[in-house]
């Protein structure tokens, strides 16, 4: 049953009234009202009603016949408001104020100065100016983009004589184009200038060429992930991306295995003391000053904020509202970026490939210059470290269509973390901490309490790094909530339980793994974070990973001096806790288990992937096989059960790290050239896997390397490439290449 009645709205008129209809101010606020409790059959009896006062309440969003004719005042502060649109059906509408809604962002701003012809004050500042400006101005240069666009790309597709799914289907490759390609304003107001986009080129179709107008601008229509993009739409280069040109006609001819003696410019660090620095990291290492206990805090640090300056006033000078709330200081900035790049389709020759009758066909999609210090165009030292892929909300929780979670990549380097749609390769967000070199990212759902009676699943993205802090990003409401002071010295990577939402682990270069709950935030962004238990690492935590059938048991960490196991189980009394295993491995002199190891992954419930415990090669071997879980007492060496070995470069450089992609039984690993080797090991999984199986006695070779094309950015080829990470998602549509000269490469399965 509605919470509200003609007795209610007649009782909080001020003054109180004897019939709706003679109602003109009405204040409904802090009465826990849901989306559901505003009936338009009752609100359309409000005729007169000028003033409305809905805050402090619950609501999501606004019906769409409410139906308030006269309506002049509106507060909606202090709700939980995910969508504006619906305001257009109040045109008269002069002041307007919904601070405190953390899910609305200068987009809905935006989108609310151009629906309300009649507003004034929004958030109680005068943007008359600016909202003629965003009428006029921006929807002058945006129609006239869009009309070019028409002409330049889609003019000659429609013949003279037309049939209607010839109609339908030029409509829906245009309005996919010009929302992916039509680029203009700040990047932070990308989702505005879609949504313009796409409401100017349905007008332009209907006025124009009579084809039909779907006159609802809201929601979004979906784009189908699959569905390839035009190639007869060049984006157009934005502002912080240097503009990447791939030369498909020369390629490296790196084909030949590099010698021991090919080694990175700077010298590696052999001691302990020089490997604390980090390894490829220009700048030394300098503990923030911090008390002896981890501690956290829930209000994002200062130096965590978007990059604008001071007033509300963006870079390139645009004025934006000012009094906003403070969690909307502290959103992500939207980084709509795009690349300029050749018609021409690379095409990718294998260097080396197996004897095997499938090849993987791949195709590079963009080269991002988009962790740039400073956004500098000639940044080329900026390290890029970790990526990794967006879980699926089943909810759907992200507003924007266009953005698929399936295939939006979180990747970090220097004082950046950003988010990257792999298909259209434009950077949906990014976020910047000045004094932070960010080392690994990683990704949790958590089911977070929006309302009395409501949960919803959002995602949260943690990153870390130089400092020791874990900041916990919620990406749709573009907010940093949190931090965790995890450790005094850096950290080298993190990772979340698969089966503990909450539970997050953290390496780092202090000799220590700790366990954190980090909790779930409550409406207001308030939560508690507390450590769990910490493991002693004999030396610096590289990688880790937890045992697939186990998670909540063991953990798995490649080091400086060797690979580790530990038991994590939480329900023995010992919060410290020294390893329990460390395993042998062949080496250039017989079993050893003192090397580093910079790569560490499962590829199933039972294969462990690592290397490098001596150059050019990467093992594989079993984790049942190997640890006896039966034996007693703590740190016991262990000789890893070898299942086979693969042929990789002979390189002796390190931090080259791998990854795996279980679904597809795929391994890959990046070189010293910038090249991707690629090992389809589906053939050999299920001996392995049997109780007899036995060990590969040749090496094997990948079935595919990707060798790096020849780049000119500005007319000139980067530094030399290494590649340091290499990820692929869950189904393996896309591969994401990270490298040591700033350059994201993201290539495309055929």
């Amino acid at each position: 049953m509605s919470k509200i009645t003609t007795e209610l709205l007649l009782e909080r008129a001020v003054p109180r009234s004897t019939r709706l209809r003679k109602i003109e101010t009405l204040n409904l606020s802090k009465l826990q009202l849901k989306t559901g409790d505003l009936d338009p059959r009752l609100f359309s009896r409000l005729r007169h009603l000028q003033k409305l006062d809905l805050s402090d309440n619950l609501l999501d969003r606004f019906p769409n016949s409410l139906t308030l004719p006269d309506l002049r005042v509106l507060n909606c502060n202090n709700n939980k408001l995910e969508d504006v649109t619906a305001l257009k059906q109040f045109p008269l509408l002069e002041e307007l104020t919904y601070e405190n809604n953390v899910y609305l962002t200068l987009n809905d701003d935006y989108k609310v100065m151009f629906l309300l012809q009649n507003l004034r004050l929004l958030n109680g500042k005068d943007i008359t100016k600016l909202a003629n400006h965003v009428r006029r101005v921006n929807s002058h240069k945006l129609t006239s983009k869009v009309t070019a666009h028409w002409k330049k790309f889609f003019s000659d597709q429609l013949p003279e004589k037309y049939t209607a799914e010839q109609v339908k289907s030029i409509k829906k490759k245009f309005l996919k184009s010009v929302q992916t390609n039509v680029v203009y304003g700040p990047s932070s107001l990308s989702e505005f200038t879609r949504w313009r986009v796409k409401m100017i080129a349905e007008e332009f179709l209907a006025n124009s060429l009579g084809l039909e107008l779907n006159s609802d601008t809201e929601p979004e229509e979906k784009t189908d992930e699959n569905e390839e993009e035009s190639t007869e739409s060049p984006r157009e280069a934005a502002e912080d991306v240097a503009p990447v040109t791939v030369t498909p006609s020369k390629r490296k001819r790196n084909h030949s295995k590099s010698s021991p003696g090919n080694k990175r410019s700077k010298t590696q660090a052999n001691t302990e003391e020089e490997a604390e620095v980090n390894p490829r990291k220009s700048s030394h290492v300098e503990d923030d000053p911090a008390p002896d206990k981890p501690r956290t805090s829930n209000q994002p640090a200062k130096e965590a904020t978007p990059e604008q300056g001071a007033e509300g006033t963006q870079k390139n000078g645009e004025q934006f509202p000012k009094g906003q709330s403070n969690r909307r200081s502290s959103q992500m900035t939207g980084e709509q970026k795009s690349q300029e790049q050749d018609n021409s389709v690379v095409t990718l020759t294998p260097v080396k490939n197996s004897k095997r009758k499938e090849d993987v066909s791949a195709e590079p999609l963009h080269f991002l210059q988009c962790h740039s210090k400073g956004n500098s165009r000639e940044d080329f030292k900026t390290q890029l470290w970790s990526c990794v892929f967006e879980p699926v909300l089943d909810s759907g929780a992200r507003k924007d269509p266009i953005v698929s979670s399936s295939r939006t990549v979180a990747t970090c380097g220097g004082e950046s973390v950003c988010l990257i749609d792999c298909e259209t390769g434009t950077v949906l967000k990014k976020y910047k901490v000045a004094t932070e070199e960010f080392f690994s990212v990683a990704w949790t759902t958590l089911t977070m309490v929006i309302s009395d009676s409501r949960k919803k699943a959002h995602n949260i993205l943690a990153a870390a790094g130089r400092r020791g802090i874990v900041k916990l990003i919620h990406v749709a409401a573009d907010f940093c909530y949190g931090e965790i002071k995890a450790h005094k010295k850096p950290i080298a990577t993190v990772c979340f339980s698969p089966t503990q939402e909450t539970h997050l682990f953290t390496a780092s270069y202090d000799k220590r793994i700790a366990l954190w709950d980090i909790g779930i935030p409550d409406c207001d962004y308030n939560f508690k974070a507390s450590q769990l238990l910490v493991l002693e690492t004999a030396s610096i935590p590289l990688r880790i990973a937890l045992v697939p059938t186990c998670p909540e048991q063991y953990l798995l960490a490649g080091c400086e001096d060797g690979c580790f196991a530990w038991n994590i189980k939480l329900d023995k009394g010992q919060k410290s806790r020294p390893f329990e295993a460390i395993f042998q491995f062949p080496g250039e002199e017989g079993l050893t288990t003192s090397h580093r190891v910079d790569g560490l992954a499962f590829l199933n419930d039972d294969v462990v992937v690592s290397k490098s415990s001596k150059p050019g090669c990467i093992y594989l071997w079993s984790w049942s096989k190997s640890f006896d879980a039966k034996g007693k007492g703590c740190q016991r060496t262990m000789s890893a059960v070898i299942l086979a070995e693969l042929e990789w470069s002979t390189t002796d450089m390190s931090y080259l790290t791998l990854s795996t992609c279980p679904a597809k039984e795929y391994v890959f690993c990046g070189d010293e050239k910038g090249s991707v080797w690629m090992y389809n090991l589906s053939t050999y999984t299920t001996g392995w896997g049997s109780p007899k199986g036995k060990r590969s006695e040749r090496r094997i070779s990948p079935t595919q390397i990707l060798t790096w094309p020849e780049l000119r950015v500005s007319g000139e080829q980067p530094p030399e490439i290494l590649v340091n990470n290499v990820v692929a998602d869950p189904a393996f549509t896309y591969l994401v290449v990270l490298t040591s000269v700033n350059i994201t490469a993201i290539w495309k399965k055929s």
